[in-house]
């Protein structure tokens, strides 16, 4: 064992320790010691991915990453790691790209050991039995089929993961895809152009046709590349580093250094026959996305210069005069992102992708024409040492010394992709820290982005039936023109003469990271304020102390939701809000400050934070400089995300301009085009993604159909929004949030702000509500015994998945029957998994996870599939519950303290950041729950729980045929299971059994249960 006296550079404010080793078997490892932890993690990255795939087996390296999880010699019991990881408070996952197969976890920091020792037998011993592997090869299958009708597969970001190294300002996805049609027009005998998943066809059916058995593929393909010298492990425990070392030293030594070379691929993918083409592709959704780009050669080896970030930056920028907001401007674009992706160590492509208007598909000329005209800007302006040192620097240096800390599973992984590719010192760092600035790199990949060497992917609905070819793996129709030099000089030409230059300093980038003094340290939110305008939550920063604030704000309107028209001007309201800020609003994201204006079910919301997500809500509007999903995904929001310094200057403008809302007639048209193309492309979502959503608007009261929406939007115009806009803010009530680096004076002050803007100005915008108009929440009441049903078509007659969401509605909101229900589904979790999934080979997806509508409490099960039809599936969920059953009772009492000391540690994880704890906060906020002591008050209750109320709760509650369950299965037949709808249709109900044929009637008859929020005072100062 070697150990190299290297110093890790990290960020100031991180004061977890490291240390890299070198395994006798030259296994590299980099040791993570953080004493605050409650979750240990480990990840190893091997440097094998699908470029290694055999000719005769496109999917062979993924097909192993699946295999790996089965069993070992050691465990030989299948299936064993993932239920211990999952019985421990863990989870579990793997992925395959083009040179890597990264496989990671994360448990209960005292059940790590064991953990650790599951996941070495991986490398050191597996078993991949004939049975497991036939079983899984339908899994993969699965998995592919998933896929076929999915634009993001065939043509955009496939999720076996690719990094994308663009500007992080580019909105370009951190795993993009490899872009499956962009793959196919490559060179033959590239491994770029391999099929890279794998299906039924690849590895079970043609290498039989060829006399090769997949399993002795599979061990020949392990034995041959899975070698220590070519993998590297990153461990993240609460123990000293001593410590971990013995551990990873013992449990890792046996992996065999069979002494490989790491593939190498010395050539591009792309030829001359392959650059200057127009490819025309048929998209599966409405909708046209233009895909300009240029194989070039990676500049990973030059990550502290970043000339693709300096250039992807500038590209994809959305500020005043540049390229977005010339084409924004001209009505011919939604949105453009611009960087580099699909790299590896020898090549990548540099990318820009357009969301086209119906208008900017009539100009794709002139839109190209632009794109080289900004690009013949850049090369006439010269390198501007000015914006290397703004954006790549100072705010990249910003960002990376006051990172936020993130879950450990996530930070091994991120580490672990970083261990082959950058030296030790620069781990943690990767490319985050440009800091060498260089004029020729940039100019060297500039001069790449030329006319000679450009791919256009242009894709619309338009070319139905004028295409001539079709992509094999997905069926993807296309056809090929040449382009020339010329003709994209004639564009350009011919392209408008707007004002194109390069973007202003940046007013916003935070220089005051000073942290606040806040003299009472609150551990709860308190409540600031209470009047009939508002509400104000305030939580100082105790935790994390990082220089952030997170502001949310819901504006709870009436109006806002009280017919299928006001929903969706409501929503287009919010659009055009985000719209007409961009340009302004682009700066403060660029310097870490984001926001978001967003529709929910009671009008709309803002949010204001230093980073990180966006979510819906379901009750209005809402301005919050940050988002987080809620357990039932129903938030929809306005946003704002940064430092707290120059947070109150973007609100105040975000504010300004709710209140002075004028339509324009020109933007409402656009708005309008992209949101009649999200409701017509809702029939394209997964066929569970359907199920799930007839499961909400079954359970829940006062929502719409998207096919309402649908419906009336063709008849909304720029007058109608301009006079349901004043009516929409004519009665309001805000209910705020705030947290972080603020003090309580400063957030009490932005709220008054704002009464003074709505309420209390020369203009009165908006007027208390009255009692009655307090909006909530209600959920339907299934009556106990009974068991519901709805079956539906897939809105999609090409795809051949079906689904099913069987739902077990439980209780109201209280603590220990709650942590009953946690505790069955943290036991049945993995059992089920294993049965549905592994043994049975129902579907690749299928879930069991808890549900929360509103403070009512359920579990849910949720498996897609083309094997079986949603009946078929429905008994095989009932029979696993009877399965389960005789499991829960054979339990041990040592197996019911493990697992409720496993719940108990899941319980008492620590928030890691600002934005997960205002996230915990706001949704007892919104639910109306208010148990801000809810994880404690929790635990205790486990603690007194007894083996027997378990079982007497599965019994009252889960167990089929208990008299006081209430089951809702929602069944969605795949276009091959039309025959299966039909017969279910018109079946007889059986005893205590409903057949949901109009679920608004439904609604009607069935009752609520009681809303956790009130009217305006459900709480008291």
């Amino acid at each position: 064992m070697g150990e190299a006296a290297v110093e890790i550079v990290k960020p100031r404010t991180d004061t977890r320790e490291y240390r890299r080793i070198v395994l006798r078997n030259s296994l590299g490892v980099l040791l993570i010691s953080d004493p605050d932890t409650d979750k240990a993690a480990a990840s190893m990255d091997v440097s094998v991915g699908s470029f290694s795939d055999p000719e005769d087996f496109p999917g062979l390296a993924h097909f192993l990453e699946h295999m790996l999880f089965y069993a070992s010699e050691k465990y030989p019991l299948e299936d064993s790691y993932s239920k211990y990881i999952a019985e421990h408070g863990g989870s579990t996952n793997a992925f395959t790209s083009s040179e890597h197969t990264n496989y990671y976890f994360d448990v209960n920091s005292d059940c790590f050991e064991e953990a650790l020792d599951r996941f070495a037998q991986f490398f050191v011993k597996p078993l991949m039995s004939a049975d497991a592997t036939t079983r899984e090869i339908k899994a993969v299958d699965s998995e592919n089929q998933k896929n076929l009708l999915s634009d993001a597969w065939r043509m955009n970001q496939a999720k076996q993961a690719t990094r994308v190294r663009g500007t992080i300002f580019s909105k370009l996805p951190w795993n993009s895809s490899f872009h499956l049609l962009q793959k196919h027009i490559s060179a033959e005998g590239h491994p770029y152009h391999k099929f890279s998943t794998g299906n039924w066809d690849t590895l079970e059916v043609k290498p039989k046709e060829k006399g090769l058995d997949t399993r002795q593929e599979l061990i020949k393909f392990y034995e041959e590349h899975y070698s220590a010298n070519l993998m590297h492990l990153v461990v993240y425990s609460k123990d000293r580093l001593d410590k971990i070392q013995s551990l990873v030293e013992n449990k890792f030594q046996e992996v065999q250094n069979k002494d490989r070379s790491s593939f190498h691929i010395p050539s591009q993918p792309c030829t001359s026959e392959h650059v200057q083409i127009l490819v025309k592709t048929v998209p599966i959704k409405q909708g046209h996305k233009l895909r300009v780009i240029w194989p070039i050669t990676s500049s990973i080896h030059n990550y502290k210069e970043e000339p693709c970030r300096y250039l992807g930056h500038l590209i994809g920028h959305e500020g005043e005069g540049s390229l977005f907001y010339i084409l924004k401007t001209l009505g011919w674009a939604t949105s453009l992102s611009a960087g580099e992706e699909d790299w590896t160590l020898e090549f990548s492509f540099f990318k820009v992708m357009i969301n086209l208007t119906d208008t900017g598909q009539e100009h794709m000329q002139d839109i190209v024409g632009l794109l080289f005209k900004y690009i013949s800007l850049l090369q006439e302006t010269g390198v501007c040492q000015w914006i290397f040192d703004e954006v790549l620097s100072a705010i990249c240096e910003t960002e990376f010394h006051y990172q936020d800390k993130i879950p450990p599973i996530d930070y091994v992984v991120n580490v672990s992709l970083n261990m082959p590719i950058y030296p030790p010192e620069d781990w943690l760092v990767g490319s985050s820290l440009p800091s060498k600035f260089s004029p020729d790199l940039i100019r060297k990949v500039l001069d790449k982005l030329a006319p000679d060497n450009v791919r256009i992917f242009w894709a619309s609905k338009n070319f139905e039936g004028l295409t001539d070819m079709v992509e094999p793996w997905y069926g993807t129709a296309y056809s090929i023109e040449k382009i020339t030099v010329s003709m994209i000089q004639q564009w350009m030409l011919a392209a408008p003469n707007e004002h194109l230059h390069l973007p202003a300093s940046n007013a916003f980038i935070a220089t005051d990271l000073s942290l606040k003094d806040v003299k009472e340290k609150a551990k709860f939110p308190v409540l600031l304020s209470k009047s009939s305008y508002s509400t104000l939550w305030y939580k100082p920063d105790t935790m994390f102390s990082t220089p952030k604030a997170y502001v949310r704000i819901d504006f709870n309107c009436p109006f806002a939701t009280s017919s299928p028209e006001a929903n969706v001007l409501t929503d287009i309201f919010t659009r055009l809000l985000m719209d007409y800020l961009n340009e302004y609003a682009y700066y403060a994201q660029v310097a870490g400050l984001y926001y978001g204006i967003n529709h929910t079910d009671s009008g709309f919301q803002g949010f204001f934070f230093p980073l990180e997500c966006l979510v819906n809500h379901p009750k209005g509007l809402s301005v919050f400089l940050i988002s987080m999903p809620s357990e039932n995904d129903l938030w929809k929001n306005v946003a704002v995300i940064g430092y707290n310094h120059k947070l109150r200057t973007l609100l105040e403008t975000v504010v300004e301009k709710i209140a002075n809302f004028e339509v324009k007639p020109d933007r409402f048209l656009v708005i309008k085009e992209m949101v009649t193309k999200e409701y017509q492309n809702f029939k394209f979502q997964q066929p569970y993604e359907q199920a799930m959503y007839y499961c909400s608007l079954i359970l829940q009261d006062n929502t719409w159909p998207w096919m309402d929406g649908l419906e009336v939007i063709p008849h909304l115009e720029a007058d109608d929004l301009a006079k349901f806009v004043p009516m929409l803010l004519s009665r309001a009530f805000l209910e705020c949030y705030i947290a972080g680096n603020i003090e309580p004076k400063e957030a009490e002050s932005m709220i008054l702000h704002i009464e003074d803007i709505f309420y209390r100005g020369p203009r009165r915008i908006c007027q208390p509500l009255f009692p009655s108009q307090y909006l909530t929440n209600r959920v339907i009441k299934l009556n106990k015994g009974m068991s519901y049903f709805y079956p539906a078509k897939g809105l999609n007659p090409s795809d051949e998945n079906s689904a099913l969401v069987h739902y077990i509605q439980v209780h109201r909101d209280d603590f220990l029957p709650n942590v009953k229900l946690q505790l069955f589904a943290l036991i049945a979790k993995q059992p089920a998994f294993h049965q549905l999934r592994t043994v049975e080979q129902l579907g690749y997806i299928t879930v069991l996870m808890r549900r929360n509508y509103s403070g009512i409490r359920g579990v849910q099960f949720i498996v897609q599939s083309t094997a079986k039809g949603p009946g078929h599936i429905d008994s095989r969920v009932e029979e696993f519950l009877k399965m389960f059953e005789s499991k829960l009772y054979a339990m041990s009492e040592d197996e019911f303290k493990s697992n409720v000391n496993a719940l108990i540690d899941m319980k008492l994880e620590k928030h890691k950041n600002l934005r997960e704890e205002s996230g915990f906060y706001w949704g007892e906020i919104n639910d109306g729950t208010l148990k801000f002591d809810r994880r404690e008050a929790e635990v205790a209750a486990l603690k007194k729980l007894t083996q027997k109320e378990l079982t007497d709760f599965f019994n009252e509650h889960i167990k089929v045929g208990a008299p006081q369950k209430k089951t809702l299965s929602v069944r969605v037949y795949g276009g091959q299971r039309t025959s299966e709808y039909e017969e279910e249709m018109n079946e007889p109900n059986q005893p205590n059994q409903v057949k949901i044929d109009d679920i608004f009637k439904f609604r009607k008859s069935q009752p609520l249960y009681g809303s956790f929020k009130g009217c305006h005072g459900h709480v008291k100062l």
